[in-house]
């Protein structure tokens, strides 16, 4: 059984819902990413998302790419990437990793590094998952089977387009959980209607039988609190990304670690 699963079966059983915060890897300094994971696991993150810097990320808003932006600058790519998972894990062997990120970034990585060298050097530096953006599921069967081959899961994004016949072919080879995007448009964009995620859950868990969790448009503890009463899992990024992006480098963590209580406060009342 993956990290992953492990995690949510632990939480089930508490009766708990998990949280998942986002961090682009490098941002907002190069340095900063092992530090601030460790601070989201102390303020109470179950699973962590280290977002991959790519310069056409299709999915994110103007926040997330702004911060994907700046690490790139600062030199920040996979192998960069991989070495905060590591650095991580000399620390925490318990909470899982999911990295998030573009096709691209993972097939230059391969070209450089040699074919299967991605999902081998993940599963060596201590990843547990993978979120490829724009990698479809009818695409991905050999590419799951690698990456389960190696103790990791391969997870995927679910729309509020999302037809019956999508949502099969994600169940078919989705493993640890799947990920709704709450909102039609980018990370960070409008206001969340709950009501709406509210009655798209059971349809999706029709034809999923892993756990699903709920991102984009999750900016504060009232919003966690009411995603995470249908939810097994609440996913916040724009926000904990505005809230460090022009801060100095000693407040950066401490900063987090106070938004994240507050959140897993109100998943836990």
């Amino acid at each position: 059984m993956s990290r992953i699963a492990t995690t949510f079966e632990q939480l089930k059983a508490q009766g708990r819902k998990a949280l998942i915060p986002y961090v682009t890897a490098g941002f907002p300094f190069a340095d900063i990413t092992p530090a601030l994971m460790h601070g989201m696991v102390d303020a109470g993150a179950d699973v962590i998302e280290l977002g991959v810097p790519f310069s056409d990320p299709m999915a994110d808003g103007p926040v997330i790419q702004k911060a994907g932006e700046k690490a790139l600058s600062l030199g920040v790519g996979m192998v960069q990437v991989l070495d905060h998972v590591r650095e991580f894990r000399k620390r925490n062997s318990t909470t899982p990793v999911v990295l998030m990120g573009y096709a691209n970034p993972v097939e230059r990585y391969d070209q450089i590094h040699g074919e299967g060298a991605f999902v081998k050097d993940c599963a060596a530096a201590g990843v547990d998952g993978v979120l490829i953006v724009d990698y479809p599921p009818e695409e991905c069967e050999a590419f799951a089977a690698s990456l389960r081959a190696h103790g990791m899961d391969l997870i995927f994004l679910l729309a509020p387009t999302s037809t019956d016949e999508r949502m099969t072919q994600v169940a078919r080879v989705a493993s640890g959980y799947v990920y709704y995007v709450s909102l039609k448009g980018v990370t960070g964009s409008g206001a969340l209607d709950t009501s709406a995620v509210e009655q798209m859950l059971p349809r999706i868990r029709e034809h999923v039988q892993i756990p699903v969790g709920v991102g984009f448009g999750i900016r504060d503890a009232a919003t966690a609190q009411a995603i995470g009463k249908v939810a097994d899992a609440v996913v916040i990024g724009s926000r904990i990304i505005q809230l460090i992006e022009d801060q100095e480098h000693a407040k950066v963590v401490p900063l987090t670690i106070d938004f994240l209580r507050g959140i897993r406060k109100a998943l836990d009342a």
